[in-house]
């Protein structure tokens, strides 16, 4: 009984965690889309300059990452929801089809983005280089699994895929505490604050995989 309610707990939390996170990465890909569009003016930091000139110069790439990503964003909760799940089985295959599709677009856009916008110099390429491997590979394999039934290794890749989908979002607060809190520029902070989003959402996958691993055995 403890468990249980433990788990319910871990789950409204986990809920709450992905509407907030989820909540960030799409108002920043609209804002993103308003200015490379020209609706909006773009944000100029009194002491660092423009952060979207970068983007500005590569504007259909961009376009390619930022609007399959937040479409991404808003699909990928829907594949955990039991309901969804159990009731919808179509609408569970079909959007996971989707996210197979979109996942291969953000992933291929952001290791291509990498070389060409890191505000952040060598460190974040680094960063952005590693996970968006990491991430492709946890689509391939998600798939894979599923192809093959394997219903267990393919949630367990979905998770780790999905968690560093949204590690963009964490980044975000990440990068606004260093501007408040640190005397760094962007050019030296923004790989850290990369690497610190990721590896978060790595490790919290992993730690998650883990529990209901353990979970799923005492139920047995």
């Amino acid at each position: 009984m403890k468990a249980e309610r433990t788990s319910r707990r871990l789950n409204r939390l986990i809920t709450i965690v992905v509407v907030f996170l989820a909540t960030i990465a799409v108002v920043v890909a609209i804002r993103r889309s308003l200015i490379l569009s020209g609706a909006i003016k773009p944000y100029v930091n009194p002491k660092f300059g423009e952060f979207d000139h970068s983007f500005r110069l590569y504007t259909l790439l961009t376009f390619f990452h930022i609007i399959p990503g937040a479409l991404f964003i808003i699909l990928a909760p829907l594949q955990f929801i039991p309901k969804i799940r159990s009731k919808y089985l179509w609408f569970h295959r079909l959007s996971g089809r989707i996210l197979v599709v979109l996942g291969l677009i953000i992933g291929i856009t952001a290791f291509i983005m990498t070389f060409m916008m890191a505000i952040g110099g060598a460190n974040e390429m680094a960063a952005t280089a590693t996970f968006a491997v990491i991430f492709l590979f946890s689509l391939i394999k998600g798939f894979y699994h599923i192809r093959r039934r394997e219903v267990a290794l393919h949630r367990e890749w979905m998770i780790r895929m999905f968690a560093i989908a949204f590690a963009i979002a964490t980044v975000r607060p990440i990068i606004g505490m260093f501007f408040a809190l640190s005397t760094l520029s962007p050019h030296e902070f923004f790989g850290i604050a990369f690497w610190l989003g990721f590896t978060l959402h790595l490790i919290t996958a992993e730690a998650w995989i883990n529990y209901t691993r353990s979970r799923n055995k005492q139920v047995a």
